[in-house]
């Protein structure tokens, strides 16, 4: 893994620079400067960093190469695309993506009452908003709303019985109607995790019977001249190009026979979302297999070839990627606590006078090992370990001969690892495999990357410190939940590295990148951690950055209040409890408290420097 493979994930967003990962953007700041000025400020705790020129960077190339495919096959109709909220919905990510897409008139896709209102608050007058997801009669008041305020609204249709209650809808509130939607059930479906969102058994859409039905009864109550797009989806992350292509076949000429019966106003095909972004940091292993520019070449050039084939007109084209625009513009900044190997150093050993004979053989091992027998000692080590276990299990051997045992051994795969670097690959990994180190982060996994726990998504991590120095140390993550299922492990298939670092001397932490969609929303409040403390990096016309909007994560009162517990009940409680004890102090302690309730849940560790 050459530089944290960098070079592949970062589509050139941040690279490494004397020994630090830098923002490749105006005077290009370190992230290691920017995380030490925020926990300058008395922060702890994980911190989440929102970069807008980022998410701006990413509508700039959507937009760019769709339109520079239109101008290129001199297709006829136009792009333009809304972002799926469910990606995420946090303020300062939406508020910063709305002012952006001022220029795109680039809209918003809701999928809930919430998510609509959000759209109806926030989105630019000029752009589009669409309605997905399953609709009750307030959901679709709520779009008919939106079209008198003057939206260019569409409802996207998942079933007959929303089409109804638009159809009721338009009795009773007239003029402007919303534009209507028909979402198709494509046979075409995406690969991978998220394939389920397409195919004939998906959770949306219309079949072709259905299809057929909702045309006439959009002819039969005079609103055929409302159906403006038809919308499919095959998946999230859609890591191949080949059911993309399937897809649009199969969509296009649903279109251009839509259009045969009379949609004569029909001219939007909305491809979804599902644009894939890479998340991989190791060379033999890639998310996606095509580029934007071969996305955008086949969407353009396959929906007019079916258009000529057919005899219509050739549709706009809307897209809802939103991974694809958010995933690059979030950073989670962890401080690494604590080292949990560090005590099988040669301090630690306590040999004894006489030791046990396997005891002693391994010690020789540890001090004779050299590259040409390295792995040969690496094994021995192994037999020498399994077997004095068994003799600590039976009594032969005590404590302080099992503690000298794990220290050896650990000794000696250390040295093994460092001595044959530039041998067998496959045997190295077994080594790094058995010597891994615990590096404990200051974060919930389940809170910040809710995707790696559920889906085993893997997102790219790197240190923000000491790249100009090899890492030597094979590493799994521990967050701080009391749950064993936080962890990253270390893989041999894709292995991470990190650094020997002695924490009571300098400050270590790690970065993972691309976590800007869906971790956000989908945190969970496990052992009640929640949202990190996030700010926004702007930049100046100067290029200089500046850190904005920061907000705190939340104290532990305000994560008690969430939870409707009565926290002035909470803290009544809590003093008549301390004044009814018999301890010293009792102010004092009152004082602690009040403190401590209102501080993050996320813990408080100071670098201990020795001297």
């Amino acid at each position: 893994m050459k530089n944290y493979g960098i070079d592949i994930w970062s589509n050139n967003d941040f690279f490494i620079d004397e020994g630090v990962v830098k923002v490749n953007h105006a005077s290009c700041p370190s992230l290691y400067e920017i995380t030490k000025k925020i926990r300058d400020t008395g922060i702890r705790g994980p911190i989440l960093l929102r970069f807008p020129h980022l998410i701006k960077k990413q509508i700039d190339s959507l937009f760019s190469e769709f339109n520079r495919a239109i101008k290129s096959f001199e297709y006829k109709g136009r792009f333009n695309a809304v972002f799926p909220l469910k990606v995420n919905q946090f303020p300062n990510f939406v508020s910063s993506l709305v002012d952006i897409a001022k220029e795109y008139n680039y809209g918003l896709e809701a999928g809930s009452k919430a998510e609509l209102i959000i759209a109806m608050a926030y989105n630019n007058k000029n752009a589009p908003i669409t309605v997905n997801g399953f609709k009750d009669k307030g959901m679709i008041t709520l779009g008919f709303i939106a079209a008198k305020m003057g939206y260019d609204t569409t409802l996207t249709i998942e079933g007959l019985g929303e089409l109804e209650n638009i159809i009721e809808a338009a009795k009773e509130y007239k003029d402007p109607i919303p534009n209507i939607g028909l979402r198709i059930r494509l046979h075409s479906s995406g690969i991978g995790i998220w394939a389920k969102s397409g195919g004939i058994n998906s959770k949306f859409g219309l079949t072709s019977t259905e299809l057929l039905e909702a045309v006439e009864l959009l002819k039969k109550n005079d609103l055929l001249d409302r159906f403006t797009m038809i919308h499919f989806h095959i998946g999230s992350q859609i890591g191949e190009i080949n059911p993309v292509k399937k897809a649009l076949r199969e969509a296009g000429n649903i279109y251009a026979e839509l259009k045969k019966m009379g949609a004569k106003n029909l001219n939007n095909i909305n491809l979804g979302g599902g644009l894939a972004v890479e998340y991989s940091q190791h060379e033999h292993i890639h998310n996606r297999n095509y580029t934007l520019t071969e996305f955008t070449n086949d969407v353009v050039f396959l929906l007019k070839e079916i258009a000529t084939q057919k005899g219509v007109d050739e549709p706009d084209i809307f897209t809802e990627s939103g991974r694809f625009i958010a995933a690059s513009h979030a950073v989670l900044i962890t401080p690494v606590l604590e080292l949990f190997s560090q005590e099988y150093t040669e301090k630690g050993l306590r040999l004894k006078k006489h030791n046990p004979p396997l005891v002693q053989e391994l010690y020789d091992l540890y001090k004779t090992i050299n590259p040409s027998n390295a792995i040969e000692y690496f094994h021995d080590s192994l037999d020498h370990m399994e077997s004095l276990l068994t003799l600590f299990d039976l009594g032969y051997i005590d404590l302080q001969d099992r503690s000298n045992t794990e220290i050896l051994v650990h000794l000696i795969i250390k040295k093994a690892i460092e001595l044959t670097k530039d041998k067998d690959r496959y045997e190295l990994k077994r080594i790094q495999d058995r010597v891994q180190e615990r590096y404990l982060l200051n974060f919930s996994l389940f809170q910040s990357l809710p995707d790696y726990w559920g889906l085993g998504q893997r997102f790219p991590v790197m240190p923000l410190s000491r790249l100009d120095e090899t890492p030597t140390r094979s590493a799994s993550l521990w967050d701080i939940t009391c749950d064993s299922d936080g962890e990253i492990d270390f893989n041999v298939e894709r292995p991470l590295f990190l650094h020997d670092v002695d924490l009571k001397k300098e400050e270590y932490f790690l970065a993972f990148f691309l976590v800007g969609a869906y971790q956000e929303i989908l945190g969970m409040k496990h052992n009640l951690f929640t949202h990190p403390t996030e700010v926004t990096v702007e930049f100046d016309e100067d290029g200089n950055y500046r850190l904005e909007k920061m907000v705190e994560a939340q104290s532990i009162l305000d994560i008690l209040y969430d939870l409707d517990y009565d926290i002035n009940e909470i803290q009544s409680n809590l003093k008549q409890l301390i004044a009814a004890s018999s301890c010293e102090d009792k102010e004092r302690l009152l004082e602690i408290l009040s403190i401590l309730l209102h501080e993050n849940n996320y813990l408080k560790i100071e670098v201990k420097k020795d001297g």
